[in-house]
């Protein structure tokens, strides 16, 4: 029976099929360490991908360039694998400010952060996932490669409880403290546990609506069950559980102890060099932070900046790589990159920037030097874990192309759209030029994108069609990501017309509305306008029928001109193919709703099903506002006093008025 259940309404199409059998077979009965998939935009690339997975029945890993395209990743392979573990591991950080050391103004910059709750518990599911089942799909951001903790001290450190099990309740607390988790008997969530008489509820880190119920008789265990973590209603009877750690980094008390001894043993080492150097400072500094590091873990069990120590509680020697999400998976595991013209170099340079910052932290002597090994992994490093990859892209770099063994192309579009129409118009009078183009576009239903060079014209641009009567949203890199998410999904439905952006509006962005790009400054030779930029930015309109793209330049740039080329190129296999199969073009339809829903839940409601007749109709928004503020101080006063029964019906009529607000907003 086979693991991975791909579930679709289509059949490959296209160049497809035939290139997934040559990707297949170059795994499976050639065994390529290294492959490309060159598709262009709108050719199905991620639905190849997973046929690929399908036929090989292997565990994957798909590593985006960022955020956006991994989100919009796992939200395809959700909808595509229904019934497999798809996972989304991508950096938990909303904001990240890194430990720092600035010697010329003698300031330290502690790190600073803020961790999304719910991205954390998908990095958890992802470790649990892998560990116990092989029916696993990956999809991460570079991050992936950065220091996790040790995968068998994550596997070694569960608690497995049976139904029957001789075990005293006390020491079923104490393992749970152990692996992170915290004692909570008011506040139940994730990550913590309470107890009540004879009974534990533990709400795992990797779950968000079920939690775990371990009841005992005597030093019996006499029920397990997963329960509402709200109300604490018995959802279904279990006969075992595994409860995963609550954190990565976790260690059994002889490693803890062990590692504590080698931690000591470095500072002594450390503190000799800095005082022989007559840097006496930078010794007591060093002395006193990480003997406070040593009590809080011999007492606590853990430090804040744990990670930094990680080489000892792994046991590691100096220099060696880190574990990372690699190492958790199975050794047969396949690989893909998508966007590998960027992903690639990113994987390259990750290393070199953390090196240098955690450097200068050691010599001032805020860091031992074991903080080095903290780190990301260096290609090569990275390349030590590959047995099958495949590089996915429009645009692949020469790298990929020297590497690989085969380059299989995707020129044909199951669909039958061919590449937009490309035209060049003069630079000036550029912004008045576009917003006509918009203002017809718009006026056809459809949605545009525009790209500038820099934030401040992204900003200016996107204020500047308002006030034309557009209504336009704008994106870069300051947004974070769960409202680019947001943005993209209020793009294509009609809520706006027009998104303008930098780089951001180039790989991956599965828009099919967009019938219109323009491209700003088309002319400026340099990153943002390569011949990779031009041509991937083309392709945003390449899933629409009336796909158009402008590019405004008084020259036309070496990059212009190839980017042309091989878009005129492309048009005519594409035009010769429908003709010598009879095909009519169809603009991609996608759907919308189910749009990363189960990460951003709260991002929007269904409103399908009309006005709820049960919650009060509120006209006003500020009242709507006022009144959900009351009702969520009443529910989180309901949940303190254990009445999750209200809780919930608190709960549930702050989503009506939630959804009868949106209905009115759209009579």
């Amino acid at each position: 029976m086979d693991l991975f259940n791909l579930v679709s309404e289509n059949t490959p199409a296209g160049d497809q099929p035939v290139a997934i059998k040559a990707l297949t077979d170059g795994i499976e009965k050639k065994n390529f360490r290294y492959q490309t998939l060159l598709g262009v935009t709108g050719s199905g690339k991620t639905f190849t991908m997973a046929n690929i997975i399908k036929e090989l029945q292997r565990p994957a890993l798909i590593i985006a360039p960022n955020k956006t395209l991994a989100g919009q990743l796992y939200s395809e392979f959700k909808s595509l694998f229904p019934e497999n573990a798809v996972e989304f591991f991508i950096s938990y950080y909303d904001y990240y400010q890194p430990e720092a050391y600035v010697p010329s103004k003698d300031l330290y910059i502690e790190k600073d952060s803020a961790i999304n709750d719910q991205i954390d518990k998908m990095k958890h599911s992802a470790t649990r996932s892998i560990l116990s089942r092989r029916d696993v799909i990956v999809i991460a951001s570079v991050s992936c490669i950065y220091g996790l903790g040790s995968p068998e001290s994550y596997a070694n450190m569960l608690i497995e409880v049976k139904k029957g099990d001789e075990i005293n309740l006390s020491d079923v607390l104490d393992k749970l403290t152990d692996i992170r988790y915290e004692r909570n008997d008011i506040d139940f969530h994730r990550g913590t546990f309470r107890v009540r008489g004879d009974i534990v509820d533990v709400f795992p880190a990797y779950e968000e609506e079920v939690a775990i119920r371990i009841e005992f008789f005597g030093n019996e265990v006499s029920t397990i069950a997963e329960i509402d973590p709200l109300r604490g209603v018995i959802i279904r009877r279990l006969s075992k559980v595994a409860i995963y750690p609550a954190s990565h980094y976790v260690a059994d008390e002889v490693t803890m102890k062990s590692a504590v001894k080698t931690i000591k043993e470095e500072l002594k080492e450390r503190l000799m060099e800095l005082k022989a150097l007559g840097k006496l400072v930078e010794a007591q500094r060093l002395e006193q932070r990480t003997m406070y590091d040593l009590e809080m873990m011999q007492e606590m069990g853990y430090c804040s900046g744990i990670e930094n120590y990680s080489r000892h509680l792994t046991g590691r020697k100096k220099g060696e790589p880190p574990p990372t999400l690699l190492d958790y998976f199975p050794e047969d595991f396949i690989i893909m990159i998508d966007e590998s013209h960027v992903s690639v170099p990113q994987i390259k340079g990750m290393y070199n920037g953390d090196i240098s910052r955690k450097s200068t932290l050691v010599e001032y002597g805020f860091r031992l030097p074991c903080a080095l090994d903290n780190r990301p992994l260096n290609f090569e490093e990275f390349s030590s874990h590959i047995k099958n990859l495949i590089f996915v892209s429009a645009t692949p770099a020469d790298y990929e192309l020297s590497v690989s063994s085969q380059v299989v192309e995707q020129i044909i579009r199951p669909t039958g759209l061919i590449d937009p129409e490309v035209e060049v118009r003069p630079e000036t009078n550029q912004v008045d030029d576009i917003i006509g183009e918009i203002k017809k576009t718009v006026a056809g239903g459809g949605r545009a994108l525009v790209t500038t060079l820099t934030k401040r014209m992204s900003e200016d641009l996107s204020e500047f069609l308002i006030d034309s009567g557009i209504k336009a949203k704008y994106l870069h890199s300051d947004i974070d990501s769960l409202e680019r998410f947001k943005i993209i999904r209020e793009l294509r439905l009609g809520e706006f017309d027009v998104l303008v952006g930098i780089n951001l509006l180039r790989e991956g962005l599965d828009i099919p509305e967009v019938e219109l790009i323009g491209i700003l400054d088309a002319d400026k030779e340099g990153f943002l306008r390569s011949k990779t930029s031009l041509i991937q930015t083309i392709g945003r309109a390449a899933r629409n029928i009336k796909g158009k793209v402008i590019l405004y330049g008084n020259n036309i740039t070496d990059s212009m001109k190839f980017a042309i080329s091989e878009t005129e190129r492309r048009r005519k296999i594409q035009e010769t193919f429908n003709k010598e199969n009879n095909i009519t073009p169809t603009t991609v339809k996608k759907n919308i709703a189910g749009l990363l829903t189960t990460i951003f839940e709260q991002d929007y409601i269904d409103l399908s099903d009309g006005f709820d007749e049960n919650s009060p109709l509120i006209i006003d928004p500020k009242e709507a506002e006022k009144l959900i503020k009351n009702l969520t101080k009443k529910m989180k006063k309901a949940v303190k006093e254990l009445n999750f029964e209200e809780a919930a019906h608190i709960r549930d009529e702050i989503r009506n008025i939630k959804k009868n607000m949106l209905l009115m907003d759209k009579v």
